[in-house]
């Protein structure tokens, strides 16, 4: 008679081994997976702060390009803490102005951020002085916009410090003190903007953001 054939199956001991070797495998993959995804995470991440930032930025410039000089009023003024400035509205038919400033402060979850606050189309001088102490009300403790006076605010990107320089006779000096504006020069040729990020995942540490003055007629030194 024909001895019957034996089935072969896998041993314990080779079961053991190929469950050992999946696990691996499995835990390998997932470290890969997961630091691929933090990785996205973290260039979206910097890319949205980069992103933020650049908008930031212009709208900083495009305030500064369409500050406007009227009579009996401010076009600038630097505590060492908040920007106060009187700009025109990009659209030339309508001859209105608006109040714009610039501070830091925290916001309701307790961050330091940089923000910005506008108040509405402006018309009349009266107007424009109830504006301007509001944007100073504002950057003091956010109670800028009442309901004879409702600007509106933008938080911006976290903040630690910010300086301005103001450029002036050839040289770079302090936008307060001894370089403050007076009111027959109340504009610089230049402003110099100093922001200090705070440590994060995406930006930190010193940018810096030079503005001349379309009219400036002099050189500029960035020493």
């Amino acid at each position: 008679m024909t001895p019957l054939r034996r089935s072969h199956g896998f041993t314990l001991i080779e079961l053991m081994v190929a469950i050992a070797v999946m696990a691996l495998l499995a835990l390998v993959s997932w470290r890969g997976l997961d630091g691929m995804a933090r990785a996205q995470s973290q260039n979206r991440e910097r890319g949205d702060a980069v992103l933020a930032l650049q908008a930031t930025l212009l709208q900083w410039t495009a305030d500064l390009d369409a500050v406007t000089v009227l009579s009996q009023t401010r076009a600038l003024d630097w505590d060492g803490r908040t920007l106060r400035l009187t700009r025109r509205s990009t659209d030339t038919s309508q001859p209105v102005v608006y109040v714009v400033a610039w501070t830091q402060r925290a916001d309701a979850n307790g961050v330091v951020r940089w923000f910005r606050w506008q108040s509405p189309p402006l018309t009349t001088r009266p107007a424009w002085q109830q504006a301007w102490d509001r944007a100073g009300a504002w950057a003091q403790d956010g109670s800028g916009s009442g309901d004879d006076m409702r600007g509106s605010e933008l938080g911006l990107m976290p903040l630690n410090s910010w300086q301005l320089f103001y450029f002036r006779n050839d040289a770079w000096g302090p936008a307060v003190g001894a370089a403050a504006l007076t009111t027959s020069t109340q504009l610089p040729d230049g402003i110099r903007l100093v922001l200090n990020l705070p440590p994060g995942p995406a930006l930190a540490g010193l940018i810096t953001r030079d503005w001349v003055r379309p009219t400036a007629a002099v050189a500029k030194s960035t020493s």
